[in-house]
């Protein structure tokens, strides 16, 4: 018995990585509201700025990408501020939140609140005064927490 392979398909060829165009996503081309920093000014006025700038050089000095700062004071009673950074896999994401809440703890902060560790997709730590999201950078494209939080947002009335 005589096996015969199929004749190819005609019209399609193979596609090789290199011929490929770059597709890379960057925060324009997804619809991400672009963010601008506090000033210097913003963060001395607000409540939670030494929590602000423990966190921003723990993220620095772990190499974390993207990281924004968002006044959080008059949005919300849940914190002063958020910080959102991204670390590039998920062992790069859970090594930034154990420096982060290694450093809260030596600063004689009380023990922060950490949600999302064993994943490490998207790590939560609440400080009190200071929410701080580390994602991967697919997770944070997709919650776009930017968008949500920014400077853009209305006002939200806080009673109390």
């Amino acid at each position: 018995m005589n096996f015969t392979p199929p004749a190819p398909k005609l019209g399609r060829r193979a596609v090789s990585a290199s011929s490929r165009e770059d597709k890379t996503l960057n925060r324009q081309s997804i619809g991400e509201a672009a963010t601008t920093p506090l000033p210097p000014a913003a963060l001395t006025d607000n409540p939670a700025a030494s929590s602000i700038a423990l966190a921003l050089q723990v993220l620095d000095d772990m190499k974390a990408e993207d990281a924004t700062v968002i006044d959080l004071v008059g949005k919300t009673s849940l914190a002063d501020a958020m910080i959102i950074a991204s670390g590039r896999v998920n062992r790069h994401v859970g090594s930034i939140s154990d420096s982060l809440v290694e450093a809260f703890k030596k600063a004689g902060h009380d023990t922060p609140k950490v949600e999302g560790f064993p994943a490490c997709d998207w790590v939560l730590i609440d400080t009190g005064d200071l929410i701080i999201h580390i994602f991967r950078p697919e997770v944070r494209q997709f919650y776009n927490l930017e968008k949500m939080w920014g400077a853009d947002r209305p006002r939200e009335r806080l009673d109390g």
